[in-house]
């Protein structure tokens, strides 16, 4: 939900760069299980590999390399087949019942040029160092992630706002760059190429709207429940605690259509009824009346079907759900009040 990238070429100040996003999501009410990967070293063995000595004595690096991954790690010799005809492989290292002591390099001897052997010791000093737990790269360039999850009840989107909102008050370290990732990152790619795919929509809805009316006055009466649609699903966001996500954005779409098929009904029925030769009013009223049962029935119908997927809290589905609830609940409101007052 919550993520920030942090890019630069130096670790200790990754490192440095992480615990202060580490430590601005820890102060963010709302924000959980921090997780910093830097935040933790992981203990290695350095050989510490001597030139001038392992030159002297004719050692080489790939000998050294060898001897010590032969020794602690082991190497295949050979295969063992018994009287069953199982096959076993048998591989030669130091002896070893649990875990290798680090005193088990004194045993260690590296072969030489000339045949013979030397201690480890002779050419390498052996010692224990903190490195990175893990280095990532994203786009050739190291990498950490610093994440963190929302508590229930608390919006993503808000809590990214309020972490960028800190972070772009601190000084991070030079060298460094940060970049929003996780759940924002995903939303603004997802809906970068959807303004085009909308406009598209609306276009073909009022086309269709034209090619079945002929005058522009019915087609701004069918789409005049498009905005009261649109405010019943933003109040249900708002009241479920839901952020204007990538699919409540297709659910306002399908909401658009959803609305203006309920209105055609009583546009195309109240025309027919004044082709007729029945006032305007009067058409209104018996239009009502009759595509009353019709419209309260699809709309139940909908709303049915959608409160499980609602009620669910998928964080994923259930705010397309609330906002096609949330508007077709407002445009039948408002539809039962044109009717109850003859409007």
């Amino acid at each position: 939900p919550v993520a920030i990238r942090l890019r630069g070429a130096d670790i200790p100040s990754l490192r440095e760069a992480a615990r202060q996003v580490a430590s601005i999501m820890q102060t963010t009410p709302g924000l959980r299980d921090v997780d910093n990967p830097l935040a933790i070293d992981r203990v290695d063995l350095d050989i510490g590999f001597d030139p001038a000595s392992a030159s002297l004595l004719g050692v080489t690096p790939g000998d050294i390399r060898r001897s010590v991954r032969i020794a602690l790690a082991g190497e295949r010799a050979s295969s063992f087949r018994d009287p069953e005809g199982d096959t076993y492989p048998v591989v030669v290292r130091l002896p070893m019942a649990k875990e290798q002591p680090i005193s088990a390099l004194q045993s260690i001897y590296v072969s030489t040029q000339a045949g013979g052997s030397v201690p480890l010791t002779e050419v390498a000093t052996p010692r224990l160092k903190s490195v990175p737990s893990q280095i990532n790269r994203y786009q050739l360039e190291r990498t950490v992630t610093v994440k963190a999850y929302n508590d229930r009840g608390s919006l993503a989107s808000k809590l990214n706002k309020d972490v960028i909102a800190k972070l772009e008050r601190t000084k991070l370290p030079a060298g460094i760059t940060w970049q929003v990732g996780g759940a924002a990152e995903v939303a603004a790619r997802n809906t970068a190429g959807l303004g085009g795919v909308i406009l598209f929509a609306l276009f073909g809805i009022f086309a269709v709207l034209v090619a079945e009316f002929g005058r522009f006055r019915e087609v701004a009466v069918v789409a005049g429940v498009i905005p009261l649609g649109l405010f019943g699903g933003i109040v249900a966001l708002i009241v479920t605690g839901n952020s204007v996500s990538f699919l409540a954005i297709i659910g306002f779409v399908a909401l658009i259509g959803i609305e203006i098929k309920n209105s055609i009904l009583l546009v195309d029925f109240t025309t027919r009824l004044r082709e007729e030769g029945m006032g305007l009013i009067e058409a209104i009223e018996r239009a009502g009346e009759i595509r009353f049962l019709p419209v309260l029935l699809t709309s139940v119908t909908a709303i049915g079907g959608l409160l499980p997927l609602a009620l669910s809290g998928a964080p994923l589905y259930a705010p397309l759900a609330w906002v096609i609830i949330g508007g077709l609940i407002a445009t039948f409101v408002v539809f039962l009040l044109q009717t109850a007052l003859g409007l």
